[in-house]
């Protein structure tokens, strides 16, 4: 498995996080899981799509071109042949750029490009192909910038979103609107439509992600982990790991360190926290591991 993330240029980092790669000519076919990072995808599955594990049970096959909306629970998915996707990730605050006001109805969804938007779904897949054929993320650069040209992100909300970001989601909502000069009442509508999720459920997510940073480090500790990043008790990160990753920390500790010990059953969701597929050192005693922070949310 070969996973790879590219930063935007300049202009473009306003509206998106990175652009990702990720190949496999010979998956193992075992289920993988990868986890809310807060933000929304677009995702093109050039290879034979994969299969997503419906908490409900059901196995449905991905859509080859999908926008991956916010998800609050784990992603799982499978592999049913070569696996071979682009995905663009946008930054929070311009989650919007693709759903317009649809988004907030899109949480835990990841609907089919050409349903949610027929042309720009075509200019997108052309511009993947795109990639595919020079080499080179420019036809899909070219799109975004078209794409973003007429979109102006809320300032109000990336100022929310830096600060939440920031305090790795230990920040109270009631703070976050006195810092920020408005009331709840303004906030969270405004934060619903332009991020895809209300401001706790980001801060939660931003909280799981340093968390599963922290946990990435090959000298964690579940309880010191909890205690740095400001949750009550161990119990209480415990019970957030579980409700959002379907995982136990011990779970979650092999599975991010898959790499490095053996066991492989998460190692996308090593990847996706790392921001590369490739095995870190493994840092010296009381050395903080340097993880990137990513995510999920694809299907």
């Amino acid at each position: 498995m070969d996973y790879r993330e590219y930063p935007p240029p300049p202009d473009l980092q306003r509206h998106v996080r990175c652009l990702w790669v990720l190949r496999d000519d010979a998956p193992d076919g075992e289920v993988q899981v990868i986890y809310p990072d807060g933000c929304c995808e677009l995702l093109a599955e050039l290879g034979v799509p994969l299969r997503f594990h419906g908490a409900d049970g059901q196995v449905r096959a991905d859509q080859p071109f999908c926008f991956a909306a916010q998800q609050r629970g784990p992603v799982r998915l499978q592999a049913a042949g070569a696996v071979f996707c682009i995905g663009v990730r946008l930054t929070p605050a311009s989650s919007a750029l693709v759903a317009g006001a649809r988004l907030p109805g899109l949480r835990d969804q990841a609907p089919d490009l050409f349903t949610l938007d027929p042309a720009f779904a075509a200019r997108f897949a052309g511009a993947a192909r795109g990639y595919v054929a020079a080499q080179s993320p420019q036809p899909l650069w070219r799109l975004l910038r078209e794409r973003a040209a007429g979109f102006v992100p809320d300032a109000l909300i990336g100022r929310a979103v830096a600060l939440l970001d920031a305090a790795d989601g230990d920040l109270r909502i009631a703070e976050l609107a006195q810092r920020l000069g408005v009331g709840l009442r303004t906030l969270q509508p405004r934060f619903l439509a332009a991020v895809g999720m209300t401001p706790k459920e980001y801060a939660r997510v931003r909280r799981l992600q340093a968390l599963l940073r922290t946990l990435d480090a090959a000298d964690a500790d579940i309880a010191a982990a909890a205690a740095r990043h400001g949750y009550s008790d161990q119990a209480h990160a415990t019970r957030e790991l579980v409700g959002w990753t379907g995982a136990t920390p011990a779970r979650l500790m092999r599975a991010l360190r898959g790499n490095r010990e053996g066991d492989d059953a998460l190692r996308l969701a090593a990847a996706f926290v790392r921001g590369t597929s490739a095995t870190p050192a493994v840092p010296a005693r009381g050395a903080r591991s340097p993880g990137t922070g990513r995510r999920p949310a694809t299907a």
